[in-house]
C-alpha cells in the first residue's frame, strides 16, 4: 500500500519523515545502468529549478548501489488517475475550470523550464501521469529523468528522441531536434 507507481526507471514509494512529513521516495531499480543514469540526471536537473508548478527534490542518496531521490509527496495522484476517473469511481471529477487551471499551472512550470532556467530544460516526457495533483488540484510537472539542458550557444540539440510515444511532438520525433 506504500507503492506509489513503477516504470523502467525502478519504483516510488510513499514515506513519512521522522517528523511526520509525507514524502515521495524514487528508488532506481537495482543493476539498471539506464535506471540509475536517469535519476542521477533527474538529481542534475532539479537541484537547479524552483517553480511552484515543478515537483521538489528534497535530498537523495546517490552513493548507494541503488540511488535514491526524496521529493515532496503529492497527495491527490496523477492527471492520468483523475482524467480516468480512478480517483472518483469511474468518471472523472475533473471539471473544465479545473482542467484549464491544471493546463495553465503545467504550462507555467514548463515556461520556467525553457525559459527561466538557465541554462534551459527541455523536460522531454510530458503527458499527464507525469502531472501530479494536490488536494486543491494544484498541477506540478514530475519525472525529469529524460530532461535534458539547453546549450545556451546553439539554436538547436540534435538528440535521440526521447519520450512516451503517443506523447512526442511530431516534428521533434522525425527530425530529433529540440528546439524553442
Amino acid at each position: 500500500d506504500r507503492l506509489l507507481g513503477a516504470g523502467g526507471y525502478g519504483e516510488v514509494y510513499k514515506g513519512i519523515l521522522h517528523d511526520g512529513t509525507e514524502v515521495a521516495v524514487k528508488c532506481a531499480k537495482l543493476g539498471n545502468t539506464k535506471g540509475t543514469d536517469q535519476v542521477l540526471n533527474e538529481v542534475r536537473i532539479l537541484c537547479q529549478v524552483n517553480h511552484r508548478s515543478l515537483v521538489r527534490l528534497l535530498g537523495c542518496c546517490v552513493e548507494l548501489e541503488q540511488p535514491i531521490l526524496v521529493y515532496e509527496y503529492i497527495e491527490d495522484g496523477t492527471l492520468l488517475e483523475h482524467l480516468q476517473g480512478r480517483k472518483s469511481g469511474g468518471r472523472s471529477s475533473l471539471t473544465w475550470n479545473h482542467r484549464l487551471r491544471v493546463a495553465h499551472d503545467a504550462a507555467e512550470g514548463l515556461a520556467y523550464l525553457h525559459s527561466s532556467a538557465v541554462p534551459p530544460i527541455y523536460h522531454r516526457d510530458v503527458k499527464s501521469s507525469n502531472i501530479l495533483l494536490d488536494e486543491k488540484l494544484n498541477a506540478k510537472v514530475s519525472d525529469f529523468g529524460l530532461s535534458r539542458l539547453a546549450h545556451t550557444d546553439l539554436s538547436h540539440v540534435s538528440t535521440c528522441a526521447q519520450g512516451t510515444l503517443g506523447y512526442l511532438d511530431p516534428e521533434y520525433y522525425r527530425n530529433y531536434q529540440l528546439t524553442d
